[in-house]
């Protein structure tokens, strides 16, 4: 089928998934580009695909097409590749006892890297609240390079969560002072590390919970670095 018209019932729906409140409540969003589309559907998420006429791109998928007119009314970049992916939410447990906790990540490209770091240094599960960006933003989506597609991500409120599997795991919390230097950590295999917000860090209620404190040495000439950075780099660090 081909859709012509902005005003379409269908194609009005879809445009509101640019809005968390839309996507939370349908619990599906959009993504863009050959490549996420291809990482979605490889994980099972990709339920429907908007081709602009005229372009071909063979998945084994419902697959409709739309004007150009309506690809400028869907898109979020400034130069759309035609391929548009409509993507269900799943539901995930928490799994496995390698767990990254981010309280109140607000950025989406550090979302976005922090993301792509946890698949890469194998980690099981990661906590958000309901403080952080929303993770099925297009923004965070095209920074995670479809990393989003291959890991596991569970939304708790933090206090109570780090509460309940205190005791059974290490909890580690980030400190720029009075930590661990992180190269004398020996290597883990099960732990929580807590990550913290760009300008207020990790909640002090949650740093009384921690079992240990850990910091990333570094030239004195520099204060602190990006919080996806300093992700990446302490999830290498307990996992290499």
């Amino acid at each position: 089928m081909l859709y012509s018209s902005v005003n379409n019932i269908k194609i009005k729906e879809l445009a509101k998934l640019k809005n968390k409140k839309y996507r939370d409540k349908e619990g599906l969003f959009l993504i863009e580009g050959e490549h996420l589309v291809k990482e979605a559907y490889n994980s099972g998420y990709l339920k429907e695909l908007l081709l602009l006429e005229n372009t071909n791109f063979n998945l084994e998928i419902e697959t409709n097409y739309i004007t150009k007119n309506v690809l400028k009314y869907l898109t979020n970049v400034e130069t759309p590749t035609g391929i548009i992916g409509i993507c269900k939410r799943k539901n995930m447990r928490l799994n496995g006892k390698k767990l990254l906790v981010l309280d109140s990540i607000q950025d989406p490209g550090n979302m976005g890297t922090i993301i792509r770091s946890s698949v890469a240094f194998n980690i099981d599960t990661i906590i958000i609240n309901d403080k952080c960006v929303d993770i099925y933003s297009d923004k965070v989506i095209r920074s995670s390079q479809g990393m989003i597609f291959k890991t596991n991500i569970i939304k708790e409120d933090l206090h109570s969560f780090i509460t309940k599997i205190k005791g059974q795991i290490p909890i580690y919390g980030t400190k720029v002072t009075g930590g661990k230097d992180l190269k004398t950590l020996e290597k883990i295999s099960e732990f929580a590390i807590i990550m913290g917000n760009e300008g207020n860090g990790v909640d002090p209620k949650l740093l009384d919970l921690c079992d240990e404190y850990l910091y990333i040495p570094m030239n004195k000439n520099c204060e602190s670095l990006n919080v996806g950075v300093a992700t990446s780099i302490i999830l290498y660090e307990l996992t290499k």
